[in-house]
């Protein structure tokens, strides 16, 4: 709203210094200093307002160190994190950009999930929360609503050519810049790095372009809903989710920054997407309220994020790869999560195995998610939490650098 009264300032009564609001980079500053201000100034009344309504962590009895000392700790911080990262968004950003729609509806209908099952462990008593089945739903749904926009909105292009044209009368060369549609993506670690989910149907014969939805939706609703139960389940320990995510997203901001700018997109010889370069806004936002939420969830935490801050986070950084054409990227950016993920399915699938055919269930870690065989192992959940952000930022590095090593 910020932007929109500083540009009829700026174009209508020409007030000095109003044009600033049309730079990226200065309402990206604004918004990560607005987002830590509201998290660790306004942080501290909800974390009193959930615990006056007596909304605190029912901890189960794991075996692990320190873990009954947990009990009673808020939990629904999540809302912390979503609050300051809507209202710098909604404040400074384009309200009419689809990227920002798309991600205002992401944050509000993951963290509804989320929020719902929160509520349904700490007020019905039970700590199942959701059922499965309607997280998946949830999760299904904001993925077909993503992949339909992006695929189908006029607004999402991107420039990846452009064509020669010459005026042989006054010869003159000139390059005309082409922006269309398309469902190219962007493949890390290789020369020719671009993949159109499109060629995976070509055998269908000509045409074969306008069928590209039937890939393309289905594989955002997949990516969806594995990052945002890979962040679920990564939030089990002070601190991990919220801070691994931060170093994610802050990689992520740089890609969508250079991504939207046809200069720099140019110089990387990267796709440019037009349009793009205003979700750099809502990442700063986003990573303010993450760094400020962390002022009370490092350890010993004060408030935990629940699944209304985990799913939320999980979506948001799947739709951001994606609208980024680099969701590809996220095996690599977002590893730990796909860790958590993957010793959740091999304790599952091995436990199960076993028991089937030894009679008696085995397990590969000492429990899992991994966070928990490390716990197990006797390490302390702050080096646990210290040693993954390490990772998490050899990771950004990693990705970061994809942008020239190919």
């Amino acid at each position: 709203m910020l932007y929109y009264l500083f540009e009829y300032l700026d174009k209508t009564m020409d007030v000095p210094g109003t044009g600033v609001f049309q730079y990226i980079t200065f309402r990206s500053a604004l918004a990560i200093i607005l987002s830590l201000m509201i998290s660790t100034i306004y942080g501290k009344k909800i974390i009193n307002f959930l615990r006056n309504q007596q909304v605190g962590e029912t901890v189960r009895e794991l075996g692990l160190q320190g873990q009954n000392e947990k009990a009673g700790t808020p939990t629904m911080g999540g809302l912390i994190i979503i609050i300051a990262t809507l209202i710098p968004v909604i404040l400074l950003t384009k309200l009419n950009n689809i990227y920002i729609i798309l991600l205002i509806v992401t944050t509000l209908w993951m963290g509804t999930i989320g929020f719902i099952d929160d509520y349904i462990k700490i007020f019905k008593k039970d700590k199942q929360g959701l059922k499965g089945i309607f997280k998946v739903i949830g999760q299904v749904g904001l993925g077909l609503i993503v992949g339909s926009v992006l695929y189908f909105h006029p607004g999402v292009t991107v420039r990846e050519k452009t064509v020669t044209t010459v005026n042989q009368t006054e010869n003159v060369i000139s390059q005309t810049p082409i922006e269309h549609k398309s469902t190219t993506t962007t493949i890390p670690f290789t020369k020719n790095n671009e993949l159109d989910y499109a060629k995976f149907i070509e055998w269908t014969g000509e045409g074969y372009e306008n069928w590209a939805w039937l890939i393309f939706i289905p594989i955002v609703i997949f990516i969806i809903t594995a990052v945002s139960n890979g962040a679920n389940l990564t939030d089990g320990i002070d601190g991990l989710a919220a801070g691994t995510s931060a170093i994610s997203v802050l990689a992520l901001g740089i890609f969508t920054f250079v991504s939207g700018n046809v200069i720099l997109s140019g110089y990387l010889n990267i796709m440019y997407i037009p349009n793009s370069g205003e979700m750099t806004v809502f990442i700063s936002a986003f990573v303010g309220a993450l760094i400020g939420f962390l002022w009370y969830n490092s350890y010993p935490a004060s408030v935990f994020m629940g699944d209304t801050g985990s799913l939320t986070i999980g979506g948001i950084i799947a739709v951001l790869a994606i609208s980024v054409r680099k969701e590809m990227l996220l095996p690599v950016l977002c590893a730990i999560f796909f860790a958590e993920n993957l010793s959740v399915i091999m304790q599952v699938s091995y436990f199960k195995y076993t028991k089937k055919r030894f009679g008696e269930g085995k397990r590969i870690f000492l429990m899992s998610p991994l966070h928990h065989h490390y716990q197990k192992k006797g390490y302390h959940e702050s080096k646990i939490v210290t040693r993954f952000w390490i990772v998490a930022i050899l990771l950004a590095i990693v990705s970061i650098v994809t942008l020239k090593l190919r």
